[in-house]
């Protein structure tokens, strides 16, 4: 595989800051003054080891910026728990919310950290209960969390994930409601919503969110794009990440920069029909 090292030309995220917001965002900074869409998300909204995230590569032609809030690992508590963010999202012209996965956010079984939602901080009393038999002091992040569960217990691992699917449809409607549905949803992933087996297991984000789940959402916004990347997209875009070796593990979670680009077009074409 090839990739670029870092040096001379390793990519710069230029990271930036808005208002009181303690999160750093990817710049370089815009100009809140101008008309803008706002694209709230994870890793992939924020492009990392990409050279131009789909954000960037969606304003060509839309005669509007975008505003890049996308942070790393991020679930959907800390944009709701981020009064900066949800002030910019409401004075956007619509926000683009790259839908996340339901493992980072805190739950009736555990708890999360507030700005760095994929770090475990506590297993609940009903957890602790459920899974006696686990000692949660050495888990740190939601997914090795998920794992040691579903090793331990597949049957009670289902009433997890169900509590997980329950939380996470809460806590979209609570954003949507706080935008005033002037959201257009994006589904970004290496598989589709309806792949049941797929959206059931430990695998990509966003992880274990359905059709189902979308569609108990989808009233209270203006739209939803899907962009689904084939194995072979996300091959081809591998050659192009901007990583070392040391980051080769993250890269390979990644989607990529053709996957991107495919995002960008397609999101072009549904955000000229709503501004």
């Amino acid at each position: 595989m090839a990739y670029q090292t870092p040096g001379a030309g390793a990519l710069n995220y230029y990271p930036c800051r808005y208002g009181a917001s303690k999160l750093l965002f990817r710049g370089p900074k815009k100009d809140l003054d101008r008309p803008y869409v706002a694209f709230v998300g994870g890793t992939e909204t924020y492009g990392k080891f990409v050279d131009r995230p789909f954000p960037d590569l969606a304003a060509a032609g839309l005669g509007v910026d975008t505003l890049n809030l996308g942070c790393v690992n991020a679930g959907i508590d800390v944009f709701l728990n981020d009064r900066t963010v949800l002030d910019l999202c409401r004075a956007a012209a619509l926000t683009v919310l790259q839908v996340p996965g339901a493992q980072n956010m805190s739950n009736r079984f555990y708890a999360v950290h507030p700005r760095r939602n994929d770090r475990f901080l506590r297993a609940s009393p009903l957890l602790q209960t459920l899974y006696g038999e686990i000692d949660f002091t050495d888990i740190n992040f939601t997914r090795h969390l998920l794992q040691a569960l579903a090793r331990a217990s597949g049957e009670r691992f289902a009433i997890v994930r169900q509590e997980l699917r329950h939380a996470w449809v809460a806590r979209m409607r609570h954003m949507t409601q706080t935008l005033r549905g002037n959201v257009l949803l994006l589904w970004l992933s290496d598989h589709a919503p309806d792949d049941m087996r797929r959206c059931d297991r430990l695998g990509s984000d966003p992880l274990f969110v359905t059709r189902a789940m979308l569609e108990e959402i989808r009233p209270a916004v203006k739209g939803l794009v899907e962009v689904v990347g084939t194995r072979e997209e996300v091959a081809q875009g591998c050659d192009r990440m901007i990583r070392s070796d040391l980051d080769a593990p993250a890269a390979r979670e990644m989607l990529g920069p053709v996957v991107q680009e495919k995002a960008a077009a397609v999101l072009q074409d549904a955000l000229a029909r709503l501004l």
